[in-house]
């Protein structure tokens, strides 16, 4: 299985996270041009922002250079390609998802002192200011927009039930670890939605170095070693996952999935 200390990740920045994560899914990847890109646009947005005093008016200014004259923006017509989650084709295209540019508004933000941070809300990515006077505002970084305490709760409603409550909880902080979990479970199933078991099965594995024994994502894990026909290998995960949630709607009809999965010869790869 793939490895990946999170203890490393959270000192890192989360662009930098995300930079490392998917050079070990893709060996090829080009981190060094990606990091390089970076620190251009970080300099070109020094070069505009950083003799603004006002820090109002310098996150303003920030969001004006990276969604209007960038041209950054939210992929709506093809949301959950893996283009979006991958920051080479995110620069290259200037689209993507709330975590991809999120990401890099983050990491702008940081070089220009702005109090910018990282909120995994349930329904999404979001980004949190935290103004020194107290005050707190929230962006949605798929647009660039602001987002009210009330739009959140809306989002929260829909995502829950009509009984859910936005609580401080929703609005916190998060680790890095966290977040890049997320981003590789978005980044896995796109790659299953494409086809790409080899590099799903690489998202899985890292997945559970950060997250182990999670038994959601060895089920994951279990339907990608399907695909692949290691048929015992996925069994043994499917098995797991029924024994770990034995209450939930999946269980079932998994347990046909193992008994017939069982019955195939072993096949070794």
């Amino acid at each position: 299985m793939l490895q990946f200390n999170d203890d490393e990740l959270d000192q890192m920045t989360l662009v930098e996270g995300a930079l490392e994560i998917t050079s070990v899914i893709d060996p090829s990847f080009p981190a060094a041009r990606i990091r390089q890109q970076l620190k251009q646009l970080a300099k070109e947005a020094e070069h505009a922002l950083m003799d603004e005093p006002n820090p109002h008016l310098r996150l303003e200014g920030l969001i004006r250079l990276f969604y209007r004259e960038w041209g950054f923006q939210g992929d709506q017509q093809q949301y959950f390609s893996s283009e979006n989650a991958l920051l080479d084709k995110v620069l290259e295209r200037k689209k993507g998802i709330p975590v991809s540019l999120g990401a890099i508004f983050l990491y702008l933000a940081r070089h220009l002192e702005l109090p910018v941070s990282s909120v995994g809300f349930p329904t999404q990515y979001i980004l949190k200011i935290d103004w020194y006077d107290g005050e707190q505002q929230f962006i949605n970084p798929f647009d660039g927009e602001y987002i009210s305490l009330r739009t959140l709760r809306g989002w929260l409603i829909g995502y829950k039930g009509p009984f859910c409550e936005l609580k401080d909880e929703h609005l916190t902080t998060a680790d890095n670890k966290d977040i890049l979990a997320r981003w590789l479970t978005v980044l896995k199933s796109a790659l299953l939605r494409e086809e790409h078991y080899t590099d799903a099965l690489r998202c899985s594995d890292l997945a559970l170095s950060l997250r182990p024994d999670d038994p959601h994502e060895i089920r994951d894990r279990g339907y990608i070693y399907q695909q692949l026909d290691c048929s015992h290998a996925a069994a043994t995960d499917y098995a797991y996952f029924i024994e770990q949630c034995p209450e939930d709607p999946a269980a079932e009809l998994l347990k046909l999935q193992v008994q017939a999965l069982n019955e195939e010869p072993l096949t070794l790869h």
